[in-house]
């Protein structure tokens, strides 16, 4: 058991236990016992606090264990940072999560979850936390419906999404476009990609063992703002990325065709207008293999950047600028590695 663990697991004991005491005090009848209770339960929160202080200071510098990387990625190196189970449990293997990367004023320590809950494919509310420390206890979660059932139209597909601007993009339901989910308002704005784009499992993300479900669009964030990437049968199958010009409604930005076939990448990623492609290699070990960059058309397919997992499959993946980590969802952990540049 790590620290982290360990201050998840006291934290969780501490809060169970000022629940009870609470329970206590409500039902005492004696003003000296009330008092006494109410003293025990002032002594137990700010042992919560402390605990909190900690673990937030914990989830910003622990580190599991280093990953040795070579220079290739912008002379970048990573190693694994923050992991935890959701507060789902390991019922839901597909999700995504991460951080609004342009948020508004007061939101910035907020973090997002997404879970498909119906089929491993689908989702109609975001769950939003107002620190790390309490998306990892399960604390106090907001939930932001997008529709009242699940599926239906303009519903979550796929465990690919990102959140810009208070604003989630992912893949519509049932179609190959791209919808706009306002947190605040709720409105949906939505933007088609080109007639023949795969959707439905037609270019999904995968391995020789399996291929990831509804990943046929995959979406990014960088120091620009959004992308989307996904497989078009006029360009054989391979990767094209397009940028998401975020304005309401979204449209459709520069586009780049690549050579990369997309069903034998497990996942995508953009940092500083880069697109980088990982691949499965084994059940502990994960490799950035490829790269385009969209400055200068170049492409390369031989990073061989190893990354060690903590679970078999990496169902999302996205870079987030604000703090340089990776955001991974790993059947059904949550989990980030930081990216280091020399």
């Amino acid at each position: 058991m790590t620290d982290l663990d360990r201050l998840v697991l006291g934290l969780q004991q501490r809060i169970k236990q000022l629940e009870d005491d609470v329970v206590m005090l409500e039902k005492a009848k004696s003003n000296l016992y009330a008092a006494v209770s109410l003293r025990i339960i002032e002594l137990e929160f700010a042992e919560i606090q402390d605990l909190l202080n900690k673990l937030n200071r914990t989830t910003s510098d622990y580190h599991h264990q280093g990953v040795q990387a070579a220079a290739q990625v912008s002379c970048c190196t990573k190693k694994s940072s923050t992991s935890s189970i959701t507060p789902y449990s390991t019922s839901y293997p597909y999700g995504a999560w991460g951080r609004d990367v342009k948020p508004a004023p007061g939101d910035e320590n907020k973090y997002w979850l997404v879970v498909l809950t119906s089929s491993n494919v689908y989702a109609h509310y975001v769950r939003q936390y107002s620190t790390l420390s309490t998306l990892l206890l399960g604390l106090g979660p907001k939930d932001t419906y997008i529709s009242n059932s699940n599926p239906t139209t303009n519903t979550i597909q796929g465990p690919n999404m990102v959140m810009y601007a208070n604003a989630l993009y992912y893949n519509c339901y049932y179609t190959s476009s791209i919808c706009q989910f306002n947190m605040t308002t709720r409105a949906i704005s939505t933007v088609a990609l080109p007639s023949d784009t795969g959707y439905n499992n037609k270019f999904p993300f995968g391995h020789l063992a399996t291929s990831y479900s509804y990943t046929d669009m995959d979406f990014a964030t960088d120091e620009s703002g959004v992308y989307v990437i996904y497989g078009t049968t006029s360009n054989f199958g391979n990767v094209v990325i397009s940028k998401i010009e975020t304005s309401n409604p979204p449209v459709l930005g520069q586009t780049w065709k690549t050579s990369l076939y997309k069903i034998t990448a497990t996942n995508t990623f953009m940092v500083c207008g880069v697109l980088y492609a990982t691949r499965y290699l084994d059940k502990e070990t994960e490799q950035i293999f490829y790269s385009y960059d969209t400055k200068t058309n170049k492409e390369r397919y031989d990073l061989k950047i190893n990354i060690k997992k903590m679970q078999t499959n990496i169902e999302f993946l996205n870079y987030d600028p604000r703090d340089h980590l990776l955001y991974v969802y790993s059947d059904a952990y949550i989990l980030t590695y930081e990216l280091i540049f020399q």
